[in-house]
C-alpha cells in the first residue's frame, strides 16, 4: 500500500482527489445527512424553488474554487 500525505499533493491533485471521494460517497443510499447539513440543503433547494438562487454550471463552480484557492 503506498500512502501520499496530504502536504506531498499539489492542489490539483487535492481536489481531484476529494471529487473522486465524494463521488464515491454519493453511490451509497445508506449515507445519511447529519440535521445541520439537512437544513442547509433544504434552505438552498427552497431558494432555488423559489427563484432566488439560480443554478450555477459545476464546472464554473470548480473553476471559482480552483481560483481561489491558488
Amino acid at each position: 500500500m503506498i500512502t501520499i500525505s496530504p502536504k506531498d499533493m499539489a492542489m490539483a491533485e487535492k481536489l481531484s482527489t476529494m471529487e473522486i471521494l465524494w463521488n464515491g460517497l454519493c453511490q451509497h443510499s445508506s449515507f445519511e445527512l447529519s440535521n445541520w447539513h439537512e437544513s442547509i440543503l433544504n434552505s438552498r433547494e427552497q431558494q432555488y424553488v423559489g427563484g432566488t438562487q439560480p443554478p450555477m454550471d459545476w464546472e464554473k463552480v470548480k473553476q471559482q474554487i480552483h481560483n481561489k484557492i491558488e
